[in-house]
């Protein structure tokens, strides 16, 4: 199901969706937005060492 998934999405594509983001969101909320995204995204990555780590101890 992923690699079909993926296989739709292509160069073209990706520029289109980052053209609407940058219309719907502006330029100035995107740095924002991307600052947000990079939060979450290192909470997860510590959560999950967490769990690994614990899953290890046991």
């Amino acid at each position: 199901m992923n690699t079909i998934f993926l296989g739709i999405i292509g160069p073209p594509q990706i520029i289109i969706i980052l053209i609407v983001v940058l219309l719907l969101f502006g330029g100035k909320k995107i740095p924002e937005l991307m600052k947000g995204l990079g939060k979450g995204v290192k909470e997860f990555k510590e959560a999950t060492k967490n769990e690994e780590e614990s899953e290890n101890k046991d």
